[in-house]
C-alpha cells in the first residue's frame, strides 16, 4: 500500500490560482498511475486529472482542460495539480489517488485502491 498526503488547498477569489500536492510514501510500484479527483457537496466523486508516472503521459476532465496541469516530481516523491482560472464550480475536496496500474481505467475512481484524506478547495465568486 502507498500512504498519499495532500496539502495546498484552502480558499481563493474566483479566477485565482492553487497548486495542489500530494505527497506519496511507501510501496512504489503503486505509482504506475496516479490520479486528481474531487468532490462536492452532495455531488460523487469525481474524476479531475491522471499521469503516467513513469512516461509523464497526462490526461484531464474536460471541467478543467485547458486550464489544469497536473506533474510530478520523480525525486520528491509528489505529484502536483496546478489549477488557474478557478471558478465557484471548482470548490470541493479534491484527492489524489494512485495504485492504479491500467492507464486505459485512469478515469475510474473505482480502479484506484489507494487514497489520501483530501483537502478543501472552496473558491468564492
Amino acid at each position: 500500500q502507498v500512504q498519499l498526503v495532500e496539502s495546498g488547498g484552502g480558499l481563493v477569489q474566483a479566477g485565482g490560482s492553487l497548486r495542489l500536492s500530494c505527497a506519496a510514501s511507501g510501496r512504489t510500484a503503486s505509482r504506475f498511475v496516479m490520479g486528481w479527483f474531487r468532490q462536492a457537496p452532495g455531488k460523487e466523486r469525481e474524476f479531475v486529472a491522471a499521469i503516467d508516472w513513469n512516461t509523464e503521459i497526462t490526461y484531464y476532465a474536460d471541467s478543467v482542460k485547458g486550464r489544469s496541469s497536473i506533474s510530478r516530481d520523480n525525486a520528491k516523491n509528489t505529484v502536483y495539480l496546478q489549477m488557474n482560472s478557478l471558478k465557484p464550480e471548482d470548490t470541493a475536496v479534491y484527492y489524489c489517488a494512485a495504485g492504479l496500474r491500467a492507464w486505459s481505467k485512469r478515469a475510474n475512481k473505482r480502479a484506484y485502491p489507494d487514497w489520501g484524506q483530501g483537502t478543501q478547495v472552496t473558491v468564492s465568486s
